[in-house]
């Protein structure tokens, strides 16, 4: 992560450099206000070439970050020998008498530098490091929001897709047909249409629901569907005991039960059956809506709002381990798969 130099980091660095000299007065043969003129120019000086060498040279930490080995320690000699310069100057004598007097002291200042210039340099680069993780978990953190944005967006638009005006109209007014010639099975419908819609407008407000609560949703429907179709429709959903709690997208297998009667039974003169299968296939918990209708060819799979929603709500959930799979045969047994991780609620 590319960062210029700052004045916050200056001041930490000089903060260092005074350490430095407290540490050389304590066990050194100098006065204080010698040592920190200069600990300070030459910590400064490394401080500022290194950072304005990464900035420079070191655009993408990601991929680049071997380049400091060469240049920390190239930063840290020039730095030394600026710094040096400097401060022999700053108090009025020559600053490079150490290479010539005292060259083991001068070396050993040398690596002083050299050390503390690699401690420093640890010190921005973890904080820029720390700063860049807590960039990406916002960045997740924010992904995740539109995520679940989007997937109530999703629910919305199923849920206006469910309750369309034409199902709605075809619906009351078998009920109203019923109601003078057959009361008790009006009333048979109209128990299911409330329980239908209650549930449909419950399931709405929420992410997840049991896979029970799904095939209760699923057997108004049908029943509802039943009273227009008459014998011409046939159902079965089938699941075992221990899914019952399975937790489950809400309003997943709605759209996939829909295509199966729209697409398969209706247009057929006798009619067909749907079958609603849920099992567990290793620690995938797959769902399957068969229906006996028309077919369709495999080239020719629906593209419709139902199934490219319960795709994308597949991947927003579950990424590439939520897939959706069309089977298609011209003489009918059409299959829709839906297949996710299982986990226990």
């Amino acid at each position: 992560m590319r960062s210029f130099p700052t004045f916050q980091r200056g001041l930490q660095a000089a903060a260092f450099n005074t350490a430095i000299a407290l540490g050389i007065t304590a066990f050194g043969e100098h006065d204080f206000f010698s040592n920190l003129v200069y600990s300070q120019c030459i910590g400064l000086s490394i401080w500022l070439l290194i950072d304005v060498g990464q900035y420079k040279l070191i655009p993408d930490y990601t991929t680049q970050w071997r380049r400091l080995f060469w240049l920390v320690p190239l930063c840290v000699v020039m730095g030394y020998l600026a710094g040096t310069g400097l401060a022999g100057k700053l108090l009025a004598h020559s600053g490079y008498d150490y290479w010539v007097k005292q060259p083991q002291k001068a070396l050993g200042f040398l690596l002083v530098s050299l050390a503390a210039g690699g401690v420093i340099t640890y010190f921005f680069f973890s904080r820029l490091q720390l700063a860049k993780a807590r960039e990406e978990m916002a960045r997740t953190q924010t992904q995740a929001e539109a995520a679940q944005r989007q997937a109530a967006e999703f629910q919305l638009k199923l849920l206006q897709s469910q309750l369309e005006p034409h199902m709605l109209f075809n619906t009351l007014a078998n009920l109203r047909a019923l109601i003078a010639h057959n009361p008790e099975q009006a009333q048979h419908m109209l128990d299911h249409m409330v329980a239908y819609l209650r549930a449909t407008l419950s399931s709405s407000r929420t992410t997840l629901h049991p896979l029970q609560t799904e095939f209760d949703r699923l057997r108004d429907y049908f029943e509802l569907m039943a009273v227009r179709m008459g014998p011409r429709l046939r159902y079965v959903l089938a699941m075992s005991p221990e899914l019952a709690s399975a937790p489950l997208p809400s309003l997943l297998q709605q759209p996939l039960v829909e295509n199966a009667i729209q697409h398969g039974l209706e247009s057929k003169i006798e009619g067909g059956s749907v079958t609603v299968n849920a099992r567990l296939e290793g620690s995938n918990l797959v769902l399957e809506v068969h229906d006996t209708g028309v077919g369709l060819p495999e080239a020719e799979c629906p593209a419709g709002f139902g199934l490219a929603q319960v795709r994308e709500r597949l991947s927003t959930l579950y990424g590439p381990l939520g897939t959706l799979e069309f089977i298609a045969a011209c003489a009918g047994n059409t299959r829709v798969r839906a297949t996710f991780p299982y986990k226990k609620s």
